[in-house]
């Protein structure tokens, strides 16, 4: 299993937006097949700043994800908001204590 962590600045005009397509579509992205987890954070000191982290059995999980109707259709809609290039990072848990 691995870590998929998108990082996505936003108009400020658009949040309710995104938060709103966010919400219509979380659980249908959780119930992916070969998705555990899915996480979305706002950074406290920048509220146009979001990261979603989801949790992927493996990546061709996650690229089939990549590659449904699921993710163009949400993709399409929020791409649109930025206000900065979004960035992404596939990353495996060394250790985790909790």
């Amino acid at each position: 299993m691995f870590i998929r962590i998108v990082k996505m600045s936003f108009e400020n005009s658009k949040i309710e937006d995104f938060l709103e397509n966010f919400n219509a579509n979380k659980e249908k992205i959780r119930n992916f097949d070969g998705c555990n987890s899915l996480k979305l954070l706002r950074d406290k000191n920048n509220p146009t700043i979001f990261f979603t982290y989801s949790y992927w059995e493996s990546e061709a999980h996650l690229e089939a994800y990549r590659n449904s109707g699921l993710f163009k259709s949400v993709w399409k809609k929020t791409k649109v908001w930025f206000n900065n290039k979004p960035e992404a990072w596939s990353v495996d848990t060394i250790e985790s204590l909790e």
